[in-house]
């Protein structure tokens, strides 16, 4: 992996308006701004979900990038992968009915990827945590409470694991803790750090 000498002056900024990830990167104790990367997130026809994670992870921090060329830009996304098919935000209480019901009993894979873009030194990491996540079975009353409780319709795949979400899942597995929540920060540190930009 090619790295960037430490430039502690370098601005990070955060190409997200996601409060999940914003709350994620400020556990660094890092300085960052945050900006809208406006970009479509429209699936491409028979895109695999990890490959639409990555794609639009890339394309934000690029976007981003644009705006703050001297900044190093961090861009993300996610997608729940049910066998192969892509569940996104479900914007609607309907479309989270639907995707809940999809999901239960069964295991979603959510597909956080993750692009660390510094225009100024020609920098570029893309990278990628796999969350294995196991369903419960759950009753149609369970959606109905959960739904009505955490509202979550901004999250991928329906699923706010930080809340009350834990209660419909019997398993998680994956080997970064805070990539469920939409930013995985062991590897966003790791490419901070290749970037050059001083955490500790």
């Amino acid at each position: 992996m090619t790295s960037i000498p430490a430039q502690p002056a370098r601005s990070v900024v955060l190409g997200s308006t996601s409060r999940y990830r914003r709350e994620l990167l400020s556990r660094l104790n890092l300085p960052f701004e945050v900006a809208a990367p406006h970009v479509d997130e429209t699936p491409l026809p028979n895109e695999a979900p990890r490959t639409l994670a990555l794609r639009l992870a890339l394309a934000k921090a690029r976007a981003v990038a644009k705006q703050f060329p001297e900044a190093v830009v961090i861009g993300s996304d996610q997608v729940a992968d049910l066998q192969g098919q892509p569940l996104g935000k479900p914007g609607t209480h309907e479309r989270a009915v639907t995707q809940l019901r999809q999901m239960r009993g069964k295991t979603v894979v959510f597909q956080t990827a993750l692009a660390v873009v510094c225009q100024a030194n020609g920098f570029e990491q893309v990278d990628l945590a796999e969350v294995r996540v196991k369903f419960r079975d759950l009753s149609d009353t369970e959606i109905e409470n959960y739904l009505h409780a955490e509202q979550p319709y901004d999250c991928a795949g329906s699923a706010k694991s930080e809340g009350l979400g834990i209660a419909l899942l019997d398993a998680i597995d994956n080997d970064d803790p805070t990539a469920l929540v939409g930013l995985p920060l062991i590897r966003t540190a790791r490419m901070l750090r290749a970037a050059g930009v001083k955490l500790l």
